[in-house]
């Protein structure tokens, strides 16, 4: 039997995401396995792996909303916008500021906001990655980004030491935000060149770091042969549509992936459609062009036996 289903993996700092699907291909010996979204070699925590049918479901779980804890560093800020990359530019800290006013600060970005993505990341300008251009010393026009700041919250004091202040933060936050370049404009709103001196990704959709096993935890499943078991169903991941349930003759003709008339239970513009023994077939939406008919955008249904 082929597993299939959402792993919630912690990932391990000094590995990259697709270092962990390598690994999970190998531990649950499949090769069907997909990421949601990259987490930087720097940064520990939330990974959801999708394993056999739940690849089905990648593009739904990286448009998902993100949790972090981290620090800021103010004083001194780097290429790479965190701790691993070389210093750029220092600034001694004289200033002190109160609780009340770092507060303030993140308050301020709260809500839509506008980032320029770091060198050091993914993001391709004309096929190629920035980090690629970064490593080669060049620097390229980057395109601005639209993201949305949910809530930014203070977590601890500010400590002074060694001509820095550093404090702990907590972040929700959409799709495609840089963390370390929100540390970055932080510590420019105070006057600072400042870094990203701590990251862990606390959740990823519904996927929170209490439920998520490390590598060490997943071999020793894997030596009792119970490693299957931690695999979550794939449509946990769609829990952002609505859910309608279909009756057996609607259930053959989705099946078939039929394009069906607009009823009741199939009239939101995007849906999970579910069969009376609870199992998720397909994502319906709105046809584009025919008024008054839905189509499948997504099938799960595949009748092979999982």
């Amino acid at each position: 039997m082929n597993p299939n289903g959402i792993l919630i993996l912690h990932k391990p700092r000094g590995m990259t995401s697709h270092d962990c699907v390598m690994k999970v291909r190998r531990l649950f010996q499949t090769k069907k396995v997909g990421h949601t979204g990259t987490l930087d070699p720097d940064v520990n925590g939330v990974l959801p792996i999708c394993i056999g049918k739940a690849t089905k479901v990648v593009e739904y779980m990286s448009g998902s909303s993100k949790e972090y804890k981290g620090e800021v560093t103010i004083g001194y800020s780097t290429t790479t916008e965190d701790k691993s990359g070389e210093v750029v530019e220092s600034k001694p800290v004289a200033t002190k500021w109160t609780n009340n006013e770092i507060t303030d600060l993140l308050n301020s970005f709260q809500g839509e906001i506008t980032q320029v993505p770091p060198m050091y990341s993914a993001v391709k300008i004309k096929g190629k990655k920035l980090y690629e251009y970064a490593r080669e010393g060049k620097q390229v026009d980057r395109p601005q980004r639209n993201v949305t700041i949910h809530s930014l919250e203070l977590l601890s004091d500010v400590i002074y030491q060694n001509d820095t202040a550093s404090f702990r933060f907590q972040v929700h936050c959409s799709k495609g935000t840089y963390v370390r370049t929100l540390a970055v404009d932080i510590g420019k709103k105070l006057g600072f060149p400042a870094h990203m001196s701590d990251l862990v990704r606390t959740a990823s959709g519904p996927y929170k770091l209490e439920e998520s096993y490390t590598f060490e935890q997943l071999e020793d499943y894997e030596k009792n042969g119970t490693l299957d078991s931690l695999l979550i169903p794939f449509d946990t991941a769609l829990f952002e549509l609505p859910k309608t349930t279909v009756d057996q003759e609607t259930e053959q003709q989705i099946k078939n992936g039929s394009v069906l008339e607009i009823k009741k239970g199939l009239d939101q513009l995007r849906f999970t459609v579910y069969n009376e023994k609870g199992e998720c077939l397909a994502v319906y939406k709105r046809h584009p062009t025919k008024e008054g008919l839905v189509k499948p955008e997504k099938m799960f249904w595949t009748g092979e036996s999982t």
